[in-house]
């Protein structure tokens, strides 16, 4: 009887070295004359123990890791294809703390089916979302994603019902799909591990959008930087245009949806939709002016959904279960779950997906074991290289839209990145500078010139040259990039400057303010 081994393909596992794990396991049996089955599953997310091996045996899957090429003829020895004991034996990978203590939704086949396998994909729920969309009125599939309370995942978190409602009501002979795939964050990764985990879950939700808003051509905009998400994602649309779930007549339904993928050039600024509409058309990836709004005349001159990822790749459970089924999850006006995403210097790095409402505190000590150095946490980044600074008096902030905009602070995409004491906060805010100096597209004088002159300013504030004058400068400059800046790169440039200003003066060189702390 053939045994099941998985080995994730998840670029991350790959580059911890998966792909010579999965050789050496298959070669191992060989030399055995053992008859496995390899499947190259997506990451379960918990990237400290990649390359994380599992065995399907009676009593479920049985995970070993971080395993090497030299460890998998130990593994053999100890009879690990039946589960037995072994340095490397995590258990039952349900079982972890880890991943038991979680919520998976949009997750929820991450790591346990075949990526490119549709077989498989349906075997787990998958397209039964489509399917009771295929019977509704579009009207209705919009009310369901509403009635949801689902927000956009990528960071502005406007909600998407609303914004598919514009598109369906906006009378167009061609309307369109856009799934923003330009996940160039710090410290994200939950858009790629869906792409190279499950992406029929992508290719679904944007199916249903399409029938939603009487759109049928859809677009992936996926960063070059992606070349694994990017052969997944061909393969999965070319498995459901076979299947008839893509194309002109999907299911015989008469509804038509057309899907492929399209790679940007690696600007960051083209995660904004209408650079991103720009670079779509084959042009210079620039910030159009609104309105009008993308939904209302987006690409080409078209009515346009623009989502992220996650937030196409939550909409299948909400179809499948329904829109309460996926609002009875979360606090306030945040409803659902959101994959969040732990890096830099944290012990356990991964994604725990789980419903708003957990704190900050919580995900750094409960699931990702506090720093990887042992030192005192001091700051943490969320929402990405334009999201706040925060300090450890703000760890207790729970995971929701508004509780950060009080203590303006955004949620963004969910990637947290984690400071331990010995990080210099002013050099922090310089890079936040310098990052938009260098991503800027030029469109806009204060998002152009501001951060070239805020870059120069900290400089000067790092070499402790007149303080009096260079921090009122910063703050003066601040103010400019935050109000008069056309997109959200210089508009947010502000809030990582100033929220280490004014947490972590002490590393400005302002004692004053340090000591009135």
């Amino acid at each position: 009887m053939s045994i099941t081994v998985y080995v994730p393909s998840d670029s991350c596992a790959v580059a911890m070295g998966a792909d010579q794990v999965a050789a050496a396991i298959s070669k191992q049996a060989q030399n055995r004359g053992l008859e496995i089955n390899i499947v190259r599953n997506g990451s379960r997310g918990m990237y400290w123990l990649e390359p994380m091996v599992e065995v399907a045996t009676a009593a479920g899957r049985v995970a070993f890791g971080p395993v090497q090429k030299s460890d998998v003829e130990g593994l053999f020895e100890a009879d690990f294809l039946n589960g037995g004991a072994h340095p490397l034996n995590l258990g039952l990978t349900e079982e972890l703390d880890y991943f038991k203590r979680q919520q998976r939704l949009t997750f929820a086949r991450v790591g346990i089916t075949d990526p490119i396998s549709l077989d498989d994909y349906i075997k787990h729920d998958g397209y039964r979302g489509l399917k009771n969309a295929l019977a509704m009125n579009s009207a209705d599939i919009v009310k369901h994603v509403t009635d949801s309370g689902l927000r956009g995942r990528g960071g502005a978190a406007f909600p998407t019902g609303i914004k598919w409602n514009t598109v369906l009501n906006t009378p167009a002979e061609q309307k369109y799909i856009i799934c923003n795939a330009d996940e160039g964050d710090s410290g994200t990764f939950s858009d790629r591990m869906i792409m190279e985990g499950d992406p029929f879950v992508l290719v679904e939700g944007m199916t249903i959008a399409g029938l939603g808003v009487g759109a049928t051509q859809g677009y992936i905009y996926l960063r070059v930087e992606y070349p694994h998400a990017e052969q997944t994602l061909n393969a999965a649309i070319a498995a459901a245009y076979e299947a008839g779930y893509l194309g002109d007549n999907i299911l015989g339904s008469g509804h038509s949806f057309h899907l492929e993928v399209r790679i940007g050039a690696g600007a960051y600024v083209c995660g904004e939709e209408t650079s991103l509409m720009e670079s779509l058309e084959g042009k210079r990836g620039l910030v159009r002016f609104k309105p009008p709004l993308p939904a209302i005349s987006g690409l080409f001159g078209k009515p346009t959904v623009v989502n992220n990822v996650i937030s196409l790749a939550s909409v299948p459970i909400i179809l499948d279960k329904g829109g309460d089924y996926y609002r009875d999850f979360g606090m306030g006006r945040s409803r659902g779950t959101l994959p969040i995403q732990l890096s830099g210097n944290i012990k356990h790095p991964g994604l725990v997906e789980s419903a708003f409402g957990l704190t900050l505190r919580e995900l750094l000590y409960d699931f990702g074991g506090g720093s990887a150095s042992g030192r005192p946490i001091r700051a943490v980044q969320v929402g990405g290289p334009l999201g706040s600074y925060m300090p450890e008096s703000q760890f207790d902030t729970p995971l929701d839209y508004e509780a950060f905009s009080a203590i303006w602070a955004v949620l963004g995409h969910g990637g947290i990145v984690v400071f331990d004491d010995t990080v210099n906060m002013a050099e922090m805010a310089r890079y936040s500078m310098e990052f938009c100096a260098a991503e800027s597209c030029g469109k806009c004088t204060p998002c152009r010139i501001g951060s070239t002159r805020g870059t120069e300013v900290m400089d000067e504030i790092i070499n402790g040259d007149n303080l009096s004058k260079n921090i009122p400068l910063l703050r003066d400059l601040c103010d400019t990039l935050l109000n008069g800046s056309l997109c959200a790169l210089g508009g947010m440039t502000p809030y990582p400057v100033l929220s280490a200003l004014n947490h972590f003066p002490e590393d400005f060189g302002d004692h004053d303010q340090a000591n009135a702390a």
